[in-house]
């Protein structure tokens, strides 16, 4: 049959019905390329999941977990001083405005810009202040979702506030 064909087809028809039969893959031959790239598929996954950076939150994270009751009490007492603390960002800086009873009293604290992305973007800002107002510079800081973290000492009371912030 193949040779009356032939006859009657043009070469280039005739050579397109030998591709045809070559595409015709056994079965054996197909479970085996799915199996192959399921392989790869699994390797390559394993490659790009050991190259990822991951950064723990702490380096001695068991014991900040077990001084984290102190920063509950603390994040207690400043939800328990009734007044809100406003935190802003505009153009390159972060200004902070405490609640009412801090005004008119020195209060000593640090501001922690948490990055969860990159540890190599936290920065951590002191301050002190008498009228209840900071503000710190942020020009290098890449952009994205902050947390920030106050650690505020007060009259020897310790209090605690975060809040997500994007830059």
């Amino acid at each position: 049959m193949v040779k009356r064909l032939k006859q009657f087809l043009p070469f280039s028809l005739h050579h397109h019905y030998k591709m045809i039969k070559m595409k015709n893959i056994n079965w054996g031959h197909k479970i085996l390329f799915i199996y192959v790239a399921f392989v790869a598929g699994i390797l390559f996954m394993v490659v790009k999941s050991s190259q990822q950076k991951f950064d723990l939150v702490e380096k001695d994270y068991y014991a900040a977990e077990l001084k984290y009751q102190d920063v509950i009490d603390a994040s207690a007492r400043a939800k328990a001083l009734g007044g809100d603390f406003i935190v802003k960002y505009e153009s390159d800086s972060i200004k902070l405005i405490l609640p009412n009873p801090f005004k008119g009293v020195n209060v000593v604290g640090k501001a922690q810009l948490y990055f969860a992305a990159d540890k190599q973007q936290d920065k951590i800002y002191g301050f002190e202040t008498l009228n209840a107002y900071a503000a710190f510079k942020t020009e290098k800081q890449n952009k994205g979702l902050y947390t920030i973290k106050l650690d505020i000492l007060k009259s020897g009371v310790a209090y605690y506030y975060e809040q997500k912030i994007y830059l």
